[in-house]
């Protein structure tokens, strides 16, 4: 073996690191391809669906800009929802109607339905408040004020979340109030009050909020009122278990709760 000398050395060095430059090069330009290639193929990957989500009647006016916010997010998938009262959509859930999400306006409705449903996880929360009609001219400002026999007051059926809270916060206050009805949901309690039909109801503060001047919103103070919490899970029956797994765990991420709480729900 011959010893090279020293700038015969230098020079092969020097060549042997410009050769190794661009070979770097592309070993890192194919790395940063690679990597894309996975990003897509991870994103491509990705199952679209038609998801049908059974949702709460209070959640009527938040949850389409939801299913928009999700589908610009996730091309190709397709969100339906489907509104009524907790126990209806229950009722759905266990007559095996087509469905792949549920959200419910408590937890008890959601509790009821283990084995049927995957594990749920709560989105947002929520609180009554009491709808008088236009204007107010009971000039109702308290739940003591709704014992008045003068005063139509119309409240959603027992069965039904909003119409339990109802119960419970009214009984807790020891006021004893004869509704003129009993509602299925709280969309229709709410219309009654709008339409003049009843002059007062408890309702959630978000859809209150919806009517505008239809009705003067009356505030319960927190102590003398409930926390409704909204818990949603996947549909066990689902065809698309997948898509709607990804579609329950979005409804908790920043931009899903950005569109919540900007329509008056509260952290979970």
């Amino acid at each position: 073996m011959h010893a090279i000398p020293n700038g015969r050395r230098a020079a092969a060095a020097a060549l042997t690191a410009a050769l190794l430059v661009p070979l770097s090069a592309c070993g890192a330009d194919d790395d940063k391809k690679a990597d894309a290639g996975s990003s897509a193929s991870a994103s491509a990957g990705a199952k679209a669906a038609n998801l049908t989500v059974l949702a709460a009647s209070s959640l009527t006016d938040v949850f389409p800009k939801v299913g928009e916010a999700y589908e610009k997010s996730h091309p190709g998938t397709e969100v339906k929802f489907s509104f009524a009262g907790s126990q209806e959509l229950a009722a759905q859930v266990k007559q095996g109607s087509p469905a792949d999400a549920l959200v419910t306006a408590d937890t008890k409705t959601m509790d009821g339905l283990k084995g049927e449903t995957g594990d749920a996880t709560v989105i947002a929360k929520n609180r009554l408040v009491i709808a008088a009609g236009k204007g107010n001219p009971f000039k109702i400002d308290e739940l003591k004020d709704l014992a008045d026999s003068k005063i139509k007051v119309v409240l959603a059926a027992p069965e039904v979340p909003v119409g339990r809270y109802s119960k419970q916060i009214l009984d807790a206050q020891k006021v004893e109030v004869k509704p003129v009805s009993q509602e299925p949901n709280v969309r229709a309690v709410l219309s009654k009050v709008e339409l003049g039909e009843a002059d007062a109801g408890l309702v959630y503060k978000t859809d209150s909020a919806k009517s505008g001047d239809k009705v003067v919103t009356v505030d319960i103070p927190d102590d003398q009122n409930a926390v409704a919490s909204y818990p949603a899970a996947t549909v066990k029956q689902s065809k698309n278990t997948e898509a709607a797994a990804a579609f329950v765990a979005w409804l908790s991420t920043p931009e899903a709760q950005k569109i919540l709480q900007g329509a008056g729900f509260q952290k979970p």
